[in-house]
């Protein structure tokens, strides 16, 4: 009699829980294109960036940067490091150091761009994707799976 009514309660607690429920998707947050724009920075303080719409995709460029900045803590660097001959008498301040970020709806996030270090001189892979409100900036070489996740709050 027990094994009789297992199948039957089982059906009625599963149906009687999913009743009413919405699907997984429901819970999940999604995100606008345009969510991206504004200045975010670290919680450590070490980097703020204005993220802004460059028509047709997203780009940043650096407000302040603790590896940018001289040992006074007040005037930026010269890019020294920039394959560019050309570009390395330039300030790093106001430097766009993320560019073509673009939209994929599909993954909820901003795919194929570019992360361009001062520090380095070196030129990376990006992606951004906003998680509980906080902007996950990833670079990487090859694979996304091998990179550095920066994650910053919005600052204004």
């Amino acid at each position: 009699m027990v094994k009789s009514l297992v199948g039957p309660l089982l059906a009625a607690v599963l149906s009687a829980g999913m009743t009413g429920l919405p699907a997984g998707e429901a819970f999940a947050q999604t995100y606008s294109p345009d969510q991206i724009v504004g200045v975010w920075e670290s919680d450590d303080g070490n980097l703020k960036l204005e993220m802004f719409d460059a028509g047709g995709s997203y780009a940043a460029r650096v407000l302040h940067g603790k590896l940018l900045m001289e040992a006074d803590g007040k005037t930026f660097k010269k890019d020294t490091l920039n394959p560019d001959p050309k570009l390395r008498s330039r300030s790093l301040e106001r430097a766009v150091l993320v560019t073509n970020l673009k939209w994929d709806p599909a993954d909820d996030r901003w795919e194929g761009g570019n992360f361009y270090s001062g520090a380095t001189g070196r030129t990376h892979s990006a992606q951004a994707t906003l998680v509980s409100g906080k902007l996950e900036l990833r670079a990487y070489m090859g694979t996304a799976l091998l990179g550095r996740t920066m994650v910053l709050r919005r600052a204004q």
